[in-house]
């Protein structure tokens, strides 16, 4: 039915439901994930404005049809797009990655414009709501929604690339690298494959809609990406190959005449057109202009004033040319590589190489060719020259795919032959490393050197020579080795330690930096991480940084940043005193690089997460030993966004140790408070992110005073913003702790919290929470449920109501069953401030009047507060089916929750309601639990509680009788143990059991 003929609020109900479906939805696209984020935080608070809307009787109005006209409108354009960017090819997607945003803007401003025209004033609408509309407007109106940065990059590489017809496979690898990471495809072969060939389908597809624009668009990618390694398989390359060179014939073509230069009578390389007409060489027709000839050579025509104009045909013949005799050539060579004579073969392998250098497309006809089982038979001859070029060669084909290192590796002995060339002559053996080294980023590759005889032992003493830069491959190689324990023994047994040791500690200062950078650059597993720190290269790092100069801090605090990871082993610089270091040259602006100082921002982090780690011998560190360094280290907090979310980070985790109150107390103290609420509006998100987890840390033993004097109703609105908008789960959580940690009485601060909308923000979080029934983050459902509780104090009934309105004391009751012991403990508190009025807002029940004597039974009231109860008028808590939940988290292991849920129950035996309260704790089995929960041992100050309500029951002789042999003896231990009130309340109630005379001493 078209929705203009149906009523309003069914048609906004509909809109709703829609809506609804489209957050759902947002939730699963992988691409443009920041602006479906910020698109969703904008229709999430839409949904409860709608709500309120639906439930007004709204006039069918010029207006109010208009809002709604719009509403469904662009809720249906929204919904399309969430479906096409939940199915269609990512890379399809990112090449339309422009529209998708460019929709969701032109969205977001019709919605602002529909909540524009909703007539407030004739509406009875609430004053949260109106405000809320407001807010709404001027966000969305504000709005800006962009491409992110890495795909408009990767955009304008292929637009590059289609506008320069790139046919380079190395441009086309990376531009596939670059997609697959901005799209969130895993980089491995097969993933990026079926992505492609999935959007070549997306072509067929638009053929298919005869989008013509669309197609001829995907095609030139098509054609662009289709040099990547990835597009075709290694057999259809080796078959497209293989063909194209069986057409060309075994001999060489001659060159034809147009394309020898007329000055130098050679093949032309850089053809260009003079004003003559006629084609020469670049060089020597610029030569010959240079040498004051103003004629053409040929025509002496005059060339004054003329330009070169580059003879595009001609050069293109030309490199066809030249190719098709290269692939002759390469074809033809291979036979001469099997001849006794030694110069001939090395002379075949020094074309092969020169070919091979020139261009990438030579080395792939090498390939194809299948050279590699040749190559790798003639290092393993007996000729050392043979030897060293076969190395060469192999290496030079084995930089370009992994293919390649794989075709190479697999080849029989052809890695022992490199293990063996390891030990022979100097430029053997180094031409061997520099193989070995290119073949080892291949993991399998790495593991088969491993396990080859000698290899360790060999490479070990490469780095024992004076070659510094074969040394420098040694050592990584051996690093890559070292991700296992075997390899990590034998590198010990050979005295790999040693010489790293020895060149970081006694070598010259291009040494150590090339030593340090070889630490930094690599890949290191934890294990071979903790060995090498073992080995005491920790120590050599810190004193390269004590007495060193610029380069080689940089390199020692990148190899220690990398290494820092590891817990073990940064605890071992934090024993060393790196914490010092690092802090000095945080501290030095003058004399620290930006960069050098943004590596020792992030491995103080490392070190601080460690110190806070199970690795920390049992008790954490406290890295800032006094006043002074936490004050040096905070005041940094005011360089670049990489600094600052390094030190936010340190500071958090330290500050969420037991043993930091000092350090909490000290950062409020110098204004961290004041400084976190600003980054609470921070344009970098990691940095705001970081700023808000440290905010919530400094807010946890605040004193409340404190807190509500620095924090204003600014902040409490940005703190509102990033719950709402931000993608982090983390981050939300701790602005809803800030939220909830302040006082609960403070109703400056709750008005505020009303005016900017927070009670909408904290309810839909519950009731998503309750939705999913797990929740994904139970802290920030934790938080909200604290958060909640400051609107359902019992001095405020109205605030209650609107809350119980809100159908919230349902939710309530449904966290007892699931969360953390702090949400059940959470929401069994808020039961417990709505069920303290429960007895006041129950209305009596009206009886009969005697005239109406056919009239209908009058309804019965409630059990415990005797007149008509509700769940929304009343908050009853038996209406709610809250007491059978209440009364099995009596039972749990956590306190708290025990203590909440008794807190709750003991409103139900309040006053004249003890007769009626008692029997229903009676009958859902509750008395023994609360009566278990009285042993002092075990559950402390709930004990106390606990005795007040049985204190209470036992007024009543039934369960006197019934129950008081089961409590007997928890009541002995209480006048026995405790004193003051408690023993004295024990004595009573022992005394009512008949157990004590009134005149007991234990009064």
């Amino acid at each position: 039915m078209d929705s203009s003929l149906l009523p309003i609020s069914e048609t906004l109900s509909k809109i709703i439901e829609e809506i609804v479906l489209t957050i759902s939805a947002a939730k699963d696209v992988l691409v443009e994930k920041h602006s479906f984020t910020q698109l969703t935080g904008y229709l999430e608070r839409v949904v409860p404005v709608l709500k309120e809307l639906a439930r007004k009787e709204v006039d069918n109005s010029e207006n109010v049809r208009a809002v709604v006209e719009i509403l469904d409108r662009e809720t249906k354009v929204l919904k399309q797009l969430v479906v096409e960017c939940g199915k269609r090819n990512k890379i399809y997607l990112l090449v339309n990655c422009r529209r998708i945003v460019s929709t969701m803007q032109e969205s977001t401003n019709e919605f602002s414009r529909a909540l524009s025209l909703i007539p407030l004033a004739s509406l009875d609408l609430s004053l949260t709501t109106n405000e809320e509309i407001k807010s709404l407007y001027d966000v969305m109106r504000k709005a800006q929604f962009r491409a992110a940065v890495a795909q408009e990059d990767v955009l304008q590489n292929i637009e590059s690339g289609i506008r320069e017809r790139s046919l380079d496979r190395a441009h086309a690898n990376n531009l596939l690298l670059q997609i697959a990471e901005a799209v969130g495809v895993p980089k491995d072969r097969s993933a990026m494959r079926k992505e492609f060939e999935e959007f070549k389908r997306e072509k067929e597809d638009a053929q298919l809609r005869k989008d013509r624009a669309e197609a001829i668009q995907m095609e030139q990618i098509i054609a662009l990406l289709s040099r990547a390694d990835i597009a075709s398989t290694p057999k259809e390359r080796q078959d497209i190959y293989l063909a194209k060179r069986n057409s060309l014939g075994s001999q060489p073509f001659e060159p034809l005449q147009s394309f020898y230069c007329p000055i130098t009578h050679e093949v032309m390389v850089d053809p260009v057109e003079t004003v003559s007409g006629q084609t020469f060489e670049r060089n020597a027709i610029e030569k010959w202009l240079a040498d004051g000839n103003m004629v053409c050579p040929l025509t002496m025509i005059s060339l004054a004033g003329g330009n070169l104009r580059p003879n595009v045909t001609l050069r293109k013949s030309i490199e066809e040319w030249k190719e098709r005799n290269t692939l002759i050539t390469i074809a033809s060579i291979k036979s001469k590589l099997s001849s006794s004579e030694e110069q001939e073969v090395l002379n075949t392998l020094e074309q092969l190489q020169c070919l091979c250098t020139e261009r990438e497309s030579y080395r792939e006809c090498v390939v194809l060719e299948n050279y590699i089982p040749v190559l790798v038979g003639l290092m393993g001859g007996n000729k050392v020259l043979v030897r060293k070029k076969a190395l060469d060669l192999l290496c030079l084909l084995a930089e370009d795919r992994e293919e390649y290192k794989q075709r190479i590796a697999s080849v029989e002995n052809a890695i022992e032959y490199m293990v063996r060339s390891l030990s022979r002559a100097t430029g053997e053996g180094v031409s061997a490393v520099s193989l070995l080294y290119e073949l080892s980023k291949v993991s399998n590759v790495l593991e088969r050197i491993g396990e080859v005889h000698g290899s360790i032992f060999f490479l070990v003493m490469m780095m024992k020579r004076d070659e510094p830069q074969a040394a420098k491959t040694a050592s990584e190689l051996l690093l890559s080795l070292s991700f296992s324990e075997q390899n990590v023994v034998l590198m010990a047994k050979a005295n790999y330690f040693e010489p790293l040791l020895q060149r970081l500690c006694t070598g010259s200062g291009d040494v150590k930096v090339m030593m340090a950078k070889a630490l930094a650059e690599m890949e290191l597993t934890d294990f071979s991480k903790a060995a090498l720190c073992d080995s005491g290269v920790i120590t050599a790092l810190l004193d390269m940084i004590s007495n060193g100069d610029s380069q080689s801090n940089q390199a020692a605090i990148d190899a220690l940043s990398n290494l820092s990871t590891v817990p073990r082993n940064a605890i071992l610089m934090i024993r060393e005193n790196a914490a010092k270091i690092l802090l000095d040259l945080l501290d030095f602006a003058n004399l620290t690089s930006l960069s050098l100082r943004e590596r020792a921002a992030v491995t103080f982090m490392n070190l601080a997460f460690s110190a806070a780690s199970p690795e920390a011998s049992g008790a954490p560190f406290l890295l800032l030993q006094s006043d002074s360094d936490i004050c040096r280290l905070f005041v940094l907090v005011s360089l670049c966004p990489n600094i600052q979310e390094s030190i936010l980070r340190a500071f958090h985790v330290m500050c969420q140790l037991s043993i930091a109150t000092e350090m909490r107390a000290k950062l409020r103290e110098v204004g961290a408070i004041q400084l976190l609420v600003q980054f609470c509006e921070h344009g970098n998100l990691a940095v705001r992110a970081s700023a808000v987890q440290l905010f919530f840390s400094l807010t946890q033993d605040c004193d409340g005073t404190f807190l509500v004097e620095h924090v204003n109703k600014r902040s409490l609105e940005a703190l509102l913003r990033i719950i709402r908008t931000s993608d982090r789960d983390e981050e939300k959580a701790a602005a809803m702790g800030v939220l909830e940690n302040f006082p609960t009485d403070d109703t400056q601060t709750t008005d505020w919290l009303l005016e900017l909308g927070a009670l909408p923000v904290i309810v839909e979080i519950i009731e998503s929470g309750c939705r999913q029934g797990l929740p994904q983050n139970h802290f920030l459902l934790e938080k909200a449920a604290g958060t909640l509780r400051r609107f359902t104090l019992p001095m405020n009934i109205e605030l209650q109501k609107r809350v119980a309105k809100a159908g919230i004391i349902s939710i309530l009751v449904r966290l007892l069953t699931f969360g953390t012991p702090q949400t059940k403990r959470q929401a069994a508190l808020s039961l417990a401030q709505f069920s303290e009025n429960s007895k006041r807002l129950s209305k009596p029940v009206e009886g009969h009047r005697r005239w109406m004597c056919f009239s209908a039974p009058a309804e019965p009231g409630c059990r415990i507060h005797g007149g008509v109860c509700s769940v929304e008028s009343t908050f009853c808590l038996l209406e709610a089916d809250a007491v059978e939940p209440l009364v099995r988290a009596l039972s749990l292991k956590e306190m708290c929750v025990c203590e909440a849920a008794l807190q709750s129950l003991s409103t139900l035996i309040e006053a004249e309601q003890l007769q009626s309260g008692s029997k229903l704790l009676h009958e859902k089995n509750a008395i023994a639990p609360i009566i278990n929960l009285m042993s002092i041992e075990e559950c402390g100050k709930t004990a106390e509680k606990a005795l007040h309500v049985i204190e209470r029951i036992f007024r009543l002789e039934e369960y006197k009788s019934k129950f008081g042999q089961l409590a007997q003896t928890h009541l002995v231990e209480m006048t026995q143990r405790s004193d003051g009130v408690t023993r004295s309340l024990a004595a009573k109630v022992l005394a009512l059991l008949d157990v004590l005379p009134n005149q007991s001493s234990f009064f």
